[in-house]
């Protein structure tokens, strides 16, 4: 099909169109018929690519673990498969299956204040000025990522609250803990530290993002404000 001659997208059929679903649905939104189509590319004469598709999953019962049994030469079999297209297949179920075979790698699990520290020596340790981060946490209280809100000077840095959940937003955390460091070794929350805390943690609550801590970090110890019962 000449998709530059073909209308809108609205008008193609379903079947013509798997790219164009993918990007304006997702991925998720595609059947496997439509993104092995996508691999193939076209079709033939009177077979949509979306109908090579189908073809090729019902010899195998629909079911992909069968499919990456297919070799080559088995896949070139069928009516509008050439050895390229094969090939394309037979790759990208092997990239699958090299995925499933690798474990994801393990999330650090925070479960005091102590933990949060430690998460983050390696992005704090020795710094001369202060920085505020977020840990970022899932449901399980997983570290999803920490993320740097902001690098300042000696005494101070900004904290900002839209761009602190626009993070939290972004990449689905069910929970954050504040975090900055006080390269003066000083472990005492000033007033604004306090302030920024109790803005921060009324903001979270009408996201449904919990603040569940605010850890100030210094080279040898550190000070939690959820510990000292003033979050």
């Amino acid at each position: 099909m000449d998709y530059t001659t073909s209308g809108t997208i609205q008008s193609w059929a379903e079947e013509d169109r798997p790219r164009e679903k993918l990007m304006l649905k997702g991925k998720a939104a595609l059947s496997e018929a439509e993104l092995i189509a996508i691999l193939i590319n076209s079709g033939t004469v009177d077979l949509t690519a979306v109908d090579v598709a189908r073809i090729i999953l019902k010899s195998v019962g629909n079911n992909l673990n069968e499919l990456a049994k297919l070799s080559i030469k088995d896949l070139s079999k069928f009516r509008g498969i050439g050895e390229a297209k094969a090939i394309s297949i037979v790759a990208a179920l092997e990239l699958g299956r090299r995925r499933k075979e690798q474990d994801r790698p393990q999330r650090a699990r925070i479960t005091c204040s102590r933990d949060v520290y430690n998460e983050m020596i390696p992005h704090l340790l020795d710094k001369p000025h202060e920085e505020f981060w977020i840990v970022l946490l899932n449901r399980a209280n997983e570290v999803l990522r920490p993320i740097q809100i902001s690098t300042g000077g000696v005494s101070g840095t900004v904290a900002d609250a839209k761009i602190i959940f626009k993070q939290a937003l972004e990449h689905l955390a069910s929970a954050i803990i504040l975090l900055h460091n006080h390269p003066s070794g000083n472990l005492q929350p000033s007033q604004a530290d306090k302030e920024l805390t109790r803005k921060l943690k009324e903001a979270g609550k009408l996201l449904e993002i919990p603040v569940l801590d605010h850890v100030i970090f210094t080279d040898k110890a550190y000070f939690s404000f959820a510990d000292e019962g003033i979050l």
